[in-house]
């Protein structure tokens, strides 16, 4: 299947894709709404497969989502990507503290320096900000 042309199907396949996300974020990221819309319409298989896989890897059995999000909060601190904000969320409503999100972005610090502790700053206001946004 090369395509979902039907456009009904297409928003239900985009519906269940983005479940995920709204279970752990609360929301669908701009960027990844973007992407999955494209790839229903132009790749499905590729796009549920990219995302089964994801959804596998970023939620192991032997880890606990506070962890996993921790540690991908960290991951994107590291390649100074604005995707760490996002994680921030998943980890805050997954149960982490500012405190330990704190301790997570000094340890990325201490491998990627001033930069990677500039972004941790943005990203956990960001976080902070979009948690507050879902309450209300």
């Amino acid at each position: 299947m090369s395509q979902i042309n039907d456009p009904a199907t297409q928003l239900q396949t985009i519906e269940a894709l983005e479940q995920n996300y709204k279970e752990i974020l609360g929301f669908v990221p701009d960027r990844i709404h973007a992407r999955i819309s494209l790839g229903v319409k132009t790749a499905p298989g590729m796009t549920e497969g990219v995302e089964r896989l994801r959804a596998q890897l970023l939620e192991p059995e032997s880890l606990d989502l506070k962890t996993s999000q921790m540690m991908a909060f960290g991951m994107l601190l590291m390649n100074l990507s604005q995707a760490a904000e996002n994680h921030a969320v998943a980890a805050l409503r997954a149960g982490a503290s500012v405190e330990e999100l704190q301790a997570v972005a000094g340890i990325a610090f201490v491998f990627r320096g001033i930069p990677a502790i500039n972004l941790s700053g943005d990203a956990i206001a960001g976080a902070l900000k979009k948690i507050e946004a879902l309450k209300g």
